[in-house]
């Protein structure tokens, strides 16, 4: 616990972190960090004792104290510390102030989770209607976390409270919306172009979400077919997200490039680009964000065009790993994942396990079928797989819900921990892993993966 002199009441603490306001006259129980004796260690435990006297001599005070602690961090360049100390308080506006401004931050350096543990603070409080801002930033991290049901819920609230109020000081609202609508993709993708034009002339050029923005333009012109002019948009949106710091948005771009130089079969390019995607996500520590499957296919196609089915295989046993995250909350980003995937999983003469990721990409564009060409790509897939004989090790008929389990069974996460990563319950996670151990022939977890890699349903 690191504090100044210790007087009247202690201030921020945060992981055994505390700031005392200091008081003529008293000598610390700690010791000295500075040659002026204005700032001392403490161990964390007496920080707690401190704390409980005070709830126990005066628990009124506690909120003021978490209040001034807030305003202190603030003003002293310590705004996570001030959001800790302004949820304890119950000081609604200046965590919603703090949350606008440093949720993208956190999201874009790897502290996704931190990102969301702020929204979580304001749905717990019932509090999201209240900001509509917040509500509109909440869902576009659930779109990326690829939950459909929060989604719904988030940006539903985002409405309520952009029907009952302004936000005087954040400004007007509709590019907010309009990105989440590029970013959902429900009206086709002529629609998501326009959103994403929308959100672009309304954000703050140079931010992270203006970058986004870009991104979404360039992304909506790739699903049209249109890579002329998607390419140097894309282009450009890295350029911005790199300089800015929003790294996932720049992996995104390039993999996105990545795939318009394998449509004009510039596969050096292709390469090039991946492998600046996969050293951003690296460095920005992003191996789990909603980005990094297509990367690695990307990277994995590139691979087998030069011929290196090691190096392929290692980026498409890493892109499976990830393909729970693959659902219909991002059809767009989904879809072109799965039918990648089938392409390099056909590169390696695996017909059974190219049309199982077929089938899976099929089973959203049923439910969204306006994503420009991507509809055609699978047509196109599914001819070119119909003229093949499967490999011996034919593969199961899975459920898309089971389908999104195969790569969880091959860690060592316990059934429980599964269903926190899928959001069901354990019960589910259970039975459904029970029904693929059924179908596949096998009475464990160890021979059901296995089996799944026998198939291809599992790169090894």
């Amino acid at each position: 616990m690191n504090s100044r002199n210790p007087a009247a009441s202690p201030a921020p603490s945060h992981h055994g972190t505390a700031v005392l306001e200091p008081a003529e006259g008293v000598s610390p129980l700690g010791v000295p960090l500075d040659r002026h004796r204005e700032w001392y260690h403490y161990h964390h435990l007496f920080r707690d004792l401190l704390g409980a006297e005070l709830r126990s001599s005066d628990p009124e005070l506690v909120q003021e104290l978490h209040a001034r602690a807030a305003a202190w961090c603030e003003a002293n360049g310590l705004p996570e510390l001030a959001i800790d100390h302004a949820q304890a308080a119950g000081d609604a506006d200046r965590v919603a102030r703090l949350v606008e401004s440093l949720a993208f931050p956190a999201y874009a350096s790897g502290r996704a989770q931190t990102a969301r543990r702020w929204f979580q603070w304001f749905e717990d409080q019932g509090l999201v209607d209240r900001y509509p801002l917040i509500a509109l930033q909440g869902a576009f991290l659930q779109v990326l976390a690829g939950q459909p049901q929060d989604i719904e819920r988030w940006a539903a609230a985002a409405e309520r409270g952009l029907a009952a109020t302004t936000l005087g000081r954040s400004g007007p609202t509709e590019p907010w919306m309009a990105l989440l609508q590029a970013l959902l993709c429900r009206d086709g993708v002529g629609q998501m172009r326009a959103d994403a034009q929308t959100a672009a002339a309304g954000l703050a050029p140079g931010s992270p979400w203006w970058a986004t923005a870009l991104l979404l333009q360039g992304v909506a012109d790739v699903l049209a077919g249109e890579t002329g002019r998607a390419d140097p948009l894309l282009a450009h949106a890295a350029e911005v997200a790199i300089h800015v710091g929003a790294l996932p948005t720049a992996a995104a771009a390039l993999a996105q490039r990545a795939l318009v130089a394998i449509d004009r079969h510039d596969w050096t390019l292709a390469e090039t680009l991946a492998e600046r995607a996969l050293r951003i996500t690296r460095a920005g520590q992003l191996n789990d964000y909603e980005m990094s499957p297509l990367i690695h296919t990307v990277a994995a196609r590139a691979a087998l065009h030069r011929g290196d089915i090691p190096r392929a295989q290692d980026h498409l046993a890493r892109a499976v790993r990830l393909r729970p995250r693959l659902t219909a909350a991002m059809p767009l980003r989904a879809v072109q994942t799965l039918l990648e995937l089938a392409r390099a999983y056909l590169g390696l003469s695996d017909v059974a396990g190219a049309r199982l990721l077929l089938r899976e990409a099929r089973d959203i564009l049923r439910r969204q079928p306006r994503l420009g060409h991507l509809p055609t790509q699978a047509d196109q897939l599914q001819s070119q797989l119909d003229t093949l004989r499967e490999t011996p090790a034919s593969a199961p008929r899975l459920t898309t819900a089971e389908l999104r389990l195969l790569p969880l069974l091959s860690t060592h996460l316990t059934f429980r921990e599964m269903s926190e990563r899928l959001y069901v319950s354990p019960h589910t996670v259970k039975s459904q892993a029970l029904s693929v151990y059924r179908k596949l022939g096998v009475s464990s977890r160890s021979q059901a993966i296995q089996r799944l890699q026998q198939t291809g349903l599992l790169a090894i």
